[in-house]
């Protein structure tokens, strides 16, 4: 019975041992530089991203400009809208109100974007332009009100001149709602015209008016970017010419940067938004501030003079197209021009008469063929011509193969772009069949921009779920491999308001009041926190681990700190037990080390609003010697840091 015993106890010892996966990691001889920028994040002004999301104006349609003027406004009593002798001649809609003595009641309410957020004891500026065509003085009470109507909060101005002249007050919200209104009332006898009508949280990202709200900009903060890509997508094409994206307006006094139709107001038949549109408060000036907030490089993007080829046939002719490469050229001297040039000295004026250093700027989105290569040279042209140092990125077209794909990334080798931009919404099996995409990409060519990606799990409605953010994972780890092709990579879309969106997935969803991020963002925050400067060869049975026994992994090394990391993804249902041999330590040694890691046993897990289930959480890793033994959870993305003595 005990000789038995003893066969079993063997029998086993040896299948586990079978089991295990060696993994070697070649600590002496790094293969490629990671770049600073290559782990970053991609704005786009789809689901309320700008107005309603990030940029922190709770108004909608403060300047009446929208077709319909009082979209998002219920007036009563006696409102009308009118443009002479206006306050701001880019938008020259503004409301009059006449109290005409009777009931003593005219003014109007805003509904906010599916409601106006307030926050118990938190501060709101309230600003508006007035005028008044009567002799004496006027009193307005500006209200926020409950969404059941009941116990405002009230507060008046008195209103005097008929010169514009802007007022504005401190409002301290005595409640909570997700869905209050904001109120005026014109309590006098008399007329009163506004302009402008503002509502904004005091407690902006760094405080700063007209800014940006806070508990956003800090996710992005948090995500640790080393570029930011703004401000679009497909919002950079427009549905038509005249509705694409012009950064000249977006810059200059924010009271007098001219509304735009948002590109992606009635592109889903499914989900339209009659009232989306952008009030390009958030414009260019503060995109390059929050790149420089942040601390990522910024990236913008032009048009290149054709719209959104999906929704349209309209096309510059190439001997029209100087206006649009001028504007390419003078956002350069808008980011980093001396403050005696034109479009520098426009920047200063703003608030920041430093340049913004400005190093990079992407021609176009996800246009195509001949059209596309044919306008893209001529800019490629005059930017070399003008401003040498600034790389230039091109376009692979609208999806990861295929023949745009195939048509499109010898031109852009032959134009001679520094980056080509890929786009890839697949399905998770693509991602995982495709960790080994850039393995066999031309070292010579230019490097690869992965500026738009993301797992879509049709089955679950393309929910942010573990196995979509899994996928990614996976998939990343042959970005960081391959880090001598690979400089740049975003994924898409970044925001969601959960009741006003048209595309999921999206790495971060929010309501008028809170936010919530997903396993996708916990993932792009683990590269992101944890790039590291160098890549280390990683390698199981002499080949990259990209997908053996469902295993994903990749290796860096973090000059600064001495430390290598590690990133460890187990998509399998198994726990999976590795050994890890780091060579060419010499006589240095392992001495610690910690793990962040991202795991649930079920696929389909999302966070929401109410709850993040899917956090990273931190473990101590047992180290020694020269190699380490660790068992891999099932469906987990693990980052190891060890370090040395």
């Amino acid at each position: 019975m005990k000789k038995i015993t003893t066969i079993l106890a063997l029998s086993l010892a040896m299948g586990l041992q079978a089991q295990q996966h060696v993994m070697t990691v070649d600590v002496a001889k790094p293969t490629a530089k990671i770049q600073p920028t290559m782990y970053g994040i991609f704005f786009e002004d789809i689901n309320f991203g700008a107005d309603g999301g990030l940029y922190a104006e709770l108004v909608k349609n403060r300047s009446f400009e929208f077709p319909q003027p009082f979209v998002g406004w219920v007036p009563f009593g006696n409102v009308t809208i009118q443009s002479e002798n206006p306050c701001f001649d880019r938008n020259p809609h503004y409301v009059r109100v006449v109290n005409d003595g009777r009931l003593l009641r005219a003014g109007l309410d805003n509904e906010g974007f599916t409601g106006i957020g307030l926050k118990q004891g938190e501060e709101y500026r309230f600003s508006v332009y007035t005028r008044t065509l009567d002799a004496g003085s006027m009193k307005l009470s500006i209200e926020l009100v409950r969404a059941d109507g009941s116990n405002p909060l009230k507060k008046e101005i008195e209103i005097k001149g008929n010169e514009w002249k802007k007022q504005t007050v401190i409002l301290k919200s005595p409640f909570t709602d997700a869905h209050a209104r904001l109120r005026i009332v014109l309590l006098t006898k008399g007329t009163v015209d506004m302009d402008h009508i503002s509502l904004f949280p005091v407690k902006t990202w760094k405080g700063r008016e007209n800014g940006l709200r806070a508990d956003l900009a800090q996710a992005l903060y948090d995500l640790n970017p080393g570029v930011f890509r703004f401000p679009g997508g497909c919002i950079i094409e427009g549905n038509s010419l005249a509705t694409r994206y012009q950064w000249k307006n977006s810059v200059g006094p924010v009271e007098n940067r001219p509304l735009n139709e948002n590109r992606w107001n009635y592109t889903f038949k499914h989900k339209a938004f009659p009232d989306y549109f952008q009030s390009l408060g958030l414009g260019f000036y503060e995109y390059f501030l929050l790149s420089e907030d942040i601390g990522a490089e910024p990236l913008p993007v032009i048009s290149c003079g054709l719209s959104c080829q999906y929704e349209s046939n309209e096309i510059v002719p190439l001997d029209e197209l100087d206006p649009y490469v001028q504007d390419a050229l003078d956002l350069i001297e808008f980011a980093n021009g001396d403050v005696n040039t034109t479009w520098g000295k426009v920047r200063s004026e703003m608030g920041h008469p430093e340049p913004f250093n400005l190093k990079m700027i992407a021609v176009g989105n996800e246009q195509w063929d001949k059209v596309y290569v044919e306008r893209l040279e001529v800019f490629t042209k005059a930017i070399r011509e003008k401003y040498p140092n600034i790389k230039v990125i091109g376009s692979s077209g609208p999806s990861a193969s295929g023949d745009k794909f195939d048509y499109l990334w010898p031109e852009m080798k032959r134009v001679g772009v520094d980056l080509v931009d890929e786009h890839y919404y697949m399905e998770p099996k693509w991602f995982l069949e495709n960790a080994k995409r850039y393995d066999s990409y031309d070292r010579k060519g230019p490097k690869v921009f992965a500026g738009e990606y993301a797992a879509h799990d049709h089955p679950t409605g393309k929910a942010n779920n573990l196995f979509a953010a899994l996928s990614e994972a996976a998939f990343m780890t042959g970005l960081e491999r391959n880090a001598d092709v690979v400089h740049l990579a975003t994924y898409a879309p970044l925001f969601a308001h959960v009741d006003a969106w048209q595309w999921n997935p999206d790495l971060i969803w929010y309501d008028n009041l809170r936010m919530m991020r997903t396993p996708n963002y916990y993932v792009q925050q683990m590269y992101g926190m944890n790039a590291g400067t160098d890549v280390l060869r990683l390698q199981m049975d002499g080949e990259p681990v990209a997908g053996q026994d469902s295993l994903y992994a990749t290796a860096a090394l973090d000059a600064p700190t001495g430390e290598i990391i590690l990133k460890l993804v187990n998509v399998g249902a198994k726990p999976s037990d590795v050994k890890i041999d780091f060579n060419g330590l010499k006589k240095r040694q392992l001495v610690s080390g910690s793990c962040i890691y991202l795991q649930n046993d079920d696929w389909k897990t999302v966070n929401s609003l109410e709850q993040e289930i899917l956090v990273p959480r931190v473990r101590p890793v047992q180290v020694k010697g020269q190699s380490m033994n660790i068992q891999l959870p099932a469906r987990s993305f693990g980052v190891y840091r060890l370090q040395l003595n």
